[in-house]
């Protein structure tokens, strides 16, 4: 008798857990929008942007999840030490660009859609931001990699991870984690 007492109650605890990671994760990315915001107006100005979101940034976004997925397979093939220098020179380029992007003192309206669980482990928490007049759908894409972090950003329906991986699969196929590497390395190099 006592197993068919527990097979309802199994039964209801998974969409529960489903729908605590779901808003679990929502209050991460939340947090995270909201600090970031707060960090770039106390910055001054754009130029200290890079230098200032880099700590919150690295809190909340999974930048060795993202570089690795960017490379692709040839990940794989990267020494440690590459690895931790494409690591580096990857969000420091994603945090460049992601910065040229805010006028400080200036906010998106942000509506937060209802999150999804596309696999274990992974939410996908979509959005509808208005920003200096502009209209855009942006989906967060989340995982458990030390508590909730952001793995990919999902633009009108351009993936972050999806274009570099075009670039730097190809820089790999053409010479490694050397071409790899150096063609982070100028990219960053470039004035912003």
């Amino acid at each position: 008798m006592t197993l068919r007492f527990l097979l309802p109650l199994l039964l209801l605890a998974a969409p529960l857990a489903a729908s605590a990671q779901l808003a679990e994760a929502q209050v991460r990315l939340k947090s995270a929008i909201t600090e970031v915001l707060t960090v770039a107006d106390r910055a001054g100005n754009r130029s200290a942007l890079p230098e200032k979101l880099r700590p919150v940034l690295e809190k909340y976004v999974s930048f060795e999840t993202m570089t690795k997925r960017s490379v692709g397979p040839g990940w794989k093939q990267f020494t440690p030490e590459q690895q931790q220098q494409a690591t580096q020179l990857f969000s420091t380029l994603i945090i460049r660009s992601y910065s040229s992007k805010f006028t400080p003192g200036e906010h998106p309206t942000i509506t937060y859609l209802a999150a999804v669980e596309p696999a274990a482990g992974r939410v996908d928490v979509p959005t509808n931001m208005v920003y200096q007049g502009s209209h855009y759908s942006v989906i967060y894409r989340m995982e458990q990699v030390l508590g909730w972090r952001i793995t990919d950003v999902v633009i009108e329906g351009v993936s972050l991870i999806a274009n570099y991986r075009s670039q730097l699969d190809a820089q790999f196929k053409k010479g490694g984690a050397n071409a790899v590497i150096s063609s982070l390395t100028q990219s960053v190099s470039r004035p912003q």
